[in-house]
């Protein structure tokens, strides 16, 4: 888009040469009207050019049309959506229209994918630590390990696959590899928990199942392929950018995300109640189909609808050319330091082609809006590894608690549904929160969280001076606390404030204060750092447990205190609190400075640029916008 110099100048340079052309033509025939030597042949040279002229005074007047949409405050696109709104307005149903018959069943088909996906990765989370401890006889420690970690690698999985969809493989085909992958990870998932010992038994009683080592190693090869396949699926079929967030004003951005995280939590409440339920007392181990019927749904939509579904990004910024142009600064730097003397107001400008570098000044400006950022993404990692307590810590807590409720088993996994009742009770109240608010929010999102760890601690405490009963589950008889799970509700529903507060207003963060050519970038870091999050809870676990060995993270809880690891997480928290409040005030005037900084270093190269795409006065814009809608509107 043009800025609104650039519009008033071209047509003031249009307008006055159509005027002094036309003066001086009439002039000159007004001159030559009455002259011995004038013929018929110059006056209907004369009266050509002055058509010409009226055929030119007509794109003017349609092209101030189109413009005066702009210089009213309004994009182009903007003017299209209000036609369309028209159209909608004149047949609301669009039944008649094939076009909007093709979109609707592109984006059924879509939410159906992600249902299915959903399932898939909670069907395997949900009663991960279950299956490992009972089923494969494995410490509570490395359950929970595996559980986070599979987690973060389906976090950062995405990151990895969209890279390929861009380079080497191309979309199409990953899309294919990745939903075999997908297929075979949760074809395997069955045969590891198939329960052998029911069904091949010889005539001299002899059970003939897999061996350990066989099924562990089945085990981490369906992991692996499921999270890749889901990295892929995530990645091209349903990333966040195909619900097109850079068209809504800032408000409505804030409204979106708020809504669309409900809407992802809402799903997530329904798969972990119905699948937890089937896995640990309906189906046992066979529970497990459930994935792989699932994905099997996902596979069949993609095929239905193969050519809408596979998002087609815009052509701009890379993660690649990110990390290039940070090599190619400090490249730079270090050359000029060490022969010149340089004088640049940022180091990154090194990388900018006036200072030695190979990357143009709107890229370089973007990496640098980019990397104010990185603090905030920084903080998120310990915050994320508190989170991950939920499906490791928080689940082997409940596991070893009273699960009978009046004669009713209630399943391990069903209790993440109460950290996700704060996010669909408070995200619609949040609707009425400012947007000037985003660093309160998250702040108080983080004090929950500590807060959530320091009660964890406390109702671990509790949990042991009840006395042991047996229970059962999955057909192992185990001894637990007295306790009933309902009692520990309170530190997963501080737990799901704080997942209210933050997830949003962080990606929320990241969408408002960036260029839409570096937004899809910035997400897949924001995801490169929530998946170190869980990395470093897992990381953190295994610390605990050698350093206390095994004191802290015990494979019996009664015989351990488990709730120390609780108030060292808390203890860390606080300082990432603390950390992150300092901070803040960054990112209060970040877009002022984006508007003042930013826009006026690159109207240079904009000119430069509407000079060479310019060719005609009816061309348009064949290079892409360093600004989003967001940003241009504002």
């Amino acid at each position: 888009y043009l800025t609104d110099s650039c519009k008033d100048c071209i047509f003031h340079r249009y307008a006055t040469h159509l005027q002094l052309k036309k003066k001086e033509i009439e002039k000159e025939k007004e001159k030559w009207k009455n002259h011995p030597d004038a013929n018929k042949e110059h006056n209907g040279a004369f009266d050509c050019i002055l058509q010409d002229n009226k055929i030119m005074t007509q794109i003017k007047d349609e092209r101030n049309d189109e413009m005066s949409v702009f210089l009213t405050g309004r994009s182009l696109i903007h003017k299209k959506e209000y036609r369309l709104r028209e159209r909608r307005q004149a047949n609301p149903f669009g039944l008649t229209s094939s076009k909007f018959e093709k979109e609707f069943q592109a984006m059924v088909c879509l939410l159906l994918v992600e249902l299915c996906e959903k399932f898939t990765f909670y069907g395997i989370v949900c009663n991960m630590i279950l299956f490992c401890t009972i089923k494969l006889g494995y410490h509570n420690h490395e359950a929970a390990m595996l559980n986070v970690c599979f987690a973060g690698a389906c976090t950062v999985a995405p990151v990895l696959m969209g890279w390929l969809a861009e380079h080497p493989v191309g979309r199409i085909r990953l899309v294919y590899l990745c939903a075999l992958l997908h297929f075979i990870g949760t074809a395997l998932l069955p045969v590891v928990a198939f329960p052998f010992e029911d069904f091949f038994i010889d005539k001299h009683y002899v059970l003939h199942t897999l061996a350990k080592k066989k099924q562990e190693a089945l085990f981490y090869i369906a992991l692996l392929a499921t999270c890749l396949g889901s990295g892929g699926i995530r990645a091209i079929v349903c990333p966040l950018s195909v619900y097109n967030p850079d068209e809504y004003r800032p408000k409505e951005l804030l409204s979106f995300f708020n809504w669309f995280h409900w809407l992802v939590n809402l799903s997530s409440a329904i798969v972990f109640i119905s699948i937890s339920y089937i896995q640990q007392s309906v189906a046992q181990n066979l529970g497990f189909l459930i994935p792989f019927v699932s994905i099997l749904m996902g596979l069949i939509t993609i095929h239905m609808a193969r050519s809408e579904m596979i998002y087609q990004p815009p052509k701009g910024s890379c993660l690649l050319t990110i990390c290039g142009i940070i090599i190619n600064a400090l490249k730079v730097c270090c050359v000029q330091c060490r022969y010149f003397s340089g004088n640049v107001a940022n180091w990154l400008d090194h990388a900018k082609e006036n200072y030695g570098g190979h990357y143009t000044e709107t890229q370089v400006e973007n990496t640098k809006l980019l990397i104010r950022l990185f603090p905030l993404f920084a903080f998120q990692i310990l915050y994320r590894s508190c989170v991950m307590q939920i499906p490791s810590g928080y689940n082997i807590q409940t596991m070893n608690s009273n699960l009978n409720l009046n004669g009713f088993l209630l399943p391990i996994a069903a209790m993440n549904v109460i950290s996700i009742l704060p996010f669909l009770i408070l995200a619609p109240l949040l609707e009425c929160v400012n947007a000037c608010l985003l660093n309160a929010k998250t702040i108080v999102g983080n004090t929950s969280a500590t807060l959530s760890m320091v009660v964890a601690g406390f109702l671990e405490l509790r949990r042991k001076h009840f006395p042991l009963v047996e229970q059962t589950l999955s057909g192992k008889a185990l001894l637990v606390s007295s306790m009933p799970c309902l009692h520990l509700a309170p530190q997963y529903l501080l737990l799901g404030v704080a997942e209210t507060l933050v997830t949003p207003t962080c990606v929320f963060i990241t969408f408002r204060f960036l260029p839409g050519q570096i937004r899809g970038v910035a997400m897949q870091i924001l995801a490169f750092f929530n998946g170190a999050g869980c990395i470093m809870g897992a990381f953190l676990i295994q610390t605990t447990y050698i350093g206390s060995q095994g004191e802290w993270f015990p494979n019996i809880l009664n015989e351990g205190k488990l709730e120390r690891f609780f108030f060292f997480l808390a203890s860390l928290m606080i300082v990432n609190t603390l950390g992150f409040w300092t901070i803040s005030h960054k990112y209060n005037n970040l877009q002022e400075d984006y508007d003042e900084g930013f826009r006026g270093s690159l109207l240079q190269e904009q000119l430069l640029q509407h000079e060479k795409s310019l060719k005609f006065y009816d061309s348009i814009l064949v290079c892409p916008s360093p600004l989003s809608r967001v940003e241009t509107l504002l």
